[in-house]
């Protein structure tokens, strides 16, 4: 009796495209690494959205931070969320 290779087929050619897909994005990720100066920034924020815009200008800040206990059954889990942005408009000599 031959083997119905069909159903198969369309089994394989979608796993195939996901594992290309899946490799190509792998080999285009660049390891990152872990500045400690910037990981003391988020630990020092305070809880709540801040904008800010310097004295020299140019440039525009924001930050924030949300903290919250999880629980879940018996389980505690800490969420911490911390971001800082930064937008800067310079103006260039046209090259």
């Amino acid at each position: 009796m031959p083997l119905p290779l069909a159903p198969v087929a369309g089994l394989a050619l979608r796993y195939g495209a996901l594992a290309l897909v899946a490799y190509g994005l792998r080999r285009a990720l660049v390891a990152g690494r872990t500045d400690q100066r910037a990981e003391d920034a988020l630990d020092d924020l305070d809880e709540g959205i801040a904008l800010h815009r310097p004295r020299s200008g140019g440039q525009r800040n924001a930050a924030a931070r949300l903290r919250r206990v999880i629980r879940i059954g018996d389980a505690a889990w800490e969420l911490d969320l911390a971001g800082l942005g930064r937008f800067r408009l310079r103006r260039t000599d046209g090259q």
